[in-house]
């Protein structure tokens, strides 16, 4: 029989990274543009070798512009437009025609360059969908006929007896029918606690089941299970965002149009206007296409967006496109997961209200040392912290949907757990325990009473706490010019409430299920003034809402899916790196708006220079070259940003 392997809590898989058939050829391409041209240089003008001057020229026309003339070919035949991609490659055959094939070959490299590096962020749809599908058992275990048989996941059938045994994950949207157990529901929900599960509650598949055999009745088909819905959000959400692309398409055409008509006419203008020898106006004509080339402005943006991606990624924020890091630019509005992102997606023991706190925590200790229910995780960690050691109880025995028993050194009987539990043992609460359990309850917190047979020796709270420096994160956040912070939630009202609060956001949202996420955020971004909206999140239910999101943000100790649905990863789970990245985004939105100001300022200067005959083809080079120089030092600044 088939059996899943499960991550261990807290781990991650090693990153990988696939380098595809067409990223691998990309960068082959580049490479060999890049080694043609330095070989031609060196022999032009080191070893003045006209055979290896030109092999390497070739070889850097070839590689860095028969990929271009394909795209251009296709866009002009199949699209019927015209794109850059021609205009470099007249662009650099022009150059070559008049002597300058060094000129042609670095226009080549650079354009390889910048498509390749544009290659390399693309293809993370698939990829997040691919994470998504993969929480998916391959199958499971299911109740025919009285046997127990293995069933593929395509195989499992409404009505099907599923057997979920502790540690497994579920494979199909199921209603338990006999058993009990706690599910792990944050991958669906975001529910920081786990969810006691008893006949007749419901199971989402791809939850985890944590400790307890349960045997459950499919009641939707795997192609209609919550798993399947999430993967459909994906799809659909990640289809709407392709804003910074489409501004490049609509004035891409129009630029190369006008250079490449400008070409002809400057030349006919030159030969029949003025009367100009062939000679003189073919020069001129190719000086202009030269200077007119858009290798500055083509290398602007990348330029900047490179530097500041490299300034990010020292400081632990990883974008994952030029795109992600110009979106940024934009946000306004900020909506953050709670369970994992906010908090540290970690039960932790928050309060002790008993006469004797070492006393009752010892107690307590020993008694949930043996559960492997993260609650009684919490309490015997906080116990280790505190150096307290837990007391010596023998013969326990867990109550579903009480707590847990066990009689002490004296004979007694010992116990954690709930109001019913105490009751049990004939236990009752004075009137500060109940008020304690009123307030847990308010905070949302889960609670735990101990105590020693009828007499209760404490109450103690356990909650999901919050990340160390997330409150001056925000703050910090609020001061980068984020107006407007929101806080989304599958959990209960109540602890949204409490957590909002402590936080100072003034926006929440509980109770959300994925697709209510997903529905927010569109709304979120209708608002006026509301700017770009981000989404901050971690887990598998954030996945819909961070693709939906003008910029998706992921914590690196999220799920895979949420992080290969993000356009941003903060690798350190700092979210007081997010304010940095806010102040970098905008200063690389400043220097592109710098960068392509000067690119076309040198264009429109140069250009009509050179068709007067003034600007001779090297001091044209020079300006064009010069102009490329200094848009990437202009890039290159941003270096020096810290996160």
């Amino acid at each position: 029989m088939t059996t899943q392997t499960l991550t261990p809590p807290g781990a991650r898989p090693e990153p990988r990274f696939t380098l595809t058939p067409e990223l691998r050829r990309a960068v082959t391409l580049t490479a060999l543009t890049l080694a043609g041209l330095l070989t031609g240089a060196a022999g032009e003008f080191l070893l003045h070798l006209p055979a290896l001057q030109w092999a390497g020229y070739v070889t850097a026309f070839l590689a860095g512009g028969i990929p271009a003339g394909r795209e251009a070919l296709h866009s002009l035949f199949a699209e019927r437009k015209l794109d850059v991609d021609l205009l470099m490659v007249l662009a650099a055959l022009g150059a070559a025609s008049i002597g300058q094939a060094a000129d042609g070959a670095i226009l080549l490299f650079l354009f390889s360059l910048s498509n390749t590096l544009q290659d390399w962020a693309m293809g993370r749809t698939s990829s997040a969908i691919q994470a998504l599908m993969n929480l998916n058992p391959e199958g499971a275990t299911v109740l025919r006929g009285g046997q127990e048989k293995w069933c593929e996941l395509g195989d499992i059938r409404i009505g099907d007896i599923l057997v979920v045994r502790p540690g497994e994950r579920i494979a199909a949207d199921a209603r338990v029918t006999r058993g009990q157990t706690s599910v792990d529901e944050s991958p669906i929900t975001g529910e920081s606690v786990p969810v006691d599960k008893a006949p007749g509650a419901e199971l989402a598949s791809g939850t985890v089941n944590l400790n307890g055999s349960v045997q459950a009745t499919v009641i939707r088909p795997a192609g209609e299970s919550t798993l399947a819905r999430l993967v459909g959000l994906m799809e659909q959400a990640q289809t709407q965002k392709s804003r910074t692309e489409s501004l490049t398409e609509r004035w891409e055409s129009p630029y190369a149009m006008t250079v490449l008509l400008g070409v002809p006419v400057v030349y006919a203008l030159l030969r029949f206007g003025f009367g100009l020898n062939v000679d003189d106006a073919w020069y001129r004509a190719m000086t202009f296409m030269v200077v007119a080339s858009p290798c500055a402005v083509v290398i602007s943006t990348p330029a900047v967006m490179l530097s500041a991606m490299a300034a990010a990624a020292r400081g632990g924020v990883l974008f994952k496109s030029s795109a992600a890091l110009d979106a940024l630019a934009d946000v306004r509005t900020v909506a953050f997961d709670k369970t994992g992102t906010l908090t540290q997606a970690k039960m932790t023991l928050t309060r002790v209200m008993a006469d004797d706190e070492g006393t009752a925590l010892a107690l307590a200790a020993g008694l949930e040392a043996h559960s492997e229910h993260p609650i009684a995780q919490a309490v015997v960690t906080a116990a280790q912290e505190r150096g307290v050691t837990p007391e010596h109880v023998q013969d326990a025995q867990a109550i579903p949907g009480h707590g847990i028993e066990a009689r002490g050194a004296d004979g007694a009987v010992v116990w954690a757990g709930n109001t019913r539990l105490a009751g049990r043992n004939g236990a009752t609460l004075n009137a500060a325990q109940h008020a304690a359990l009123t307030e847990l309850g308010r905070q949302g917190s889960s609670s735990v009473i101990v105590g020693r047979g009828p007499q209760v020796l404490g109450v103690m709270g356990v909650a999901d706490a919050l990340r160390p420096g997330v409150a001056q994160a925000l703050s910090a956040l609020r001061g980068s010019g984020i107006t407007h912070p929101v806080m989304l939630t599958g959990d209960r009202q109540e602890v949204a409430q409490t957590v909002a609060a402590e936080l100072g956001l003034t926006e929440f949202r509980a109770e959300l299920l994925p697709e209510d996420k997903l529905r927010i955020i569109g709304e979120l971004g209708a608002q006026p003034g509301a700017g770009r909206v981000a989404m901050v999140g971690d887990g598998v239910n954030d996945a819909p809402a961070l693709a939906r999101a003008d910029l998706g943000v992921a914590v690196a100790s999220g799920t895979d899916v949420a992080i290969e649905s993000a356009d941003v990863v903060l690798m350190q789970n700092d979210l007081g790196r997010l304010a940095g990245a806010v102040r970098l985004a905008r200063d690389a939105r400043r220097t592109v708006i710098t960068n392509l100001t000067f690119a076309f300022g040198v264009i429109l200067i140069v250009a009509p220079l050179a068709v007067a005959g003034k600007v001779p083809l090297p001091l044209g080079v020079l300006a064009h070259e010069g102009g490329t120089v200094f848009v990437v030092f202009m890039g290159l600044r941003l270096l020096r940003h810290r996160v």
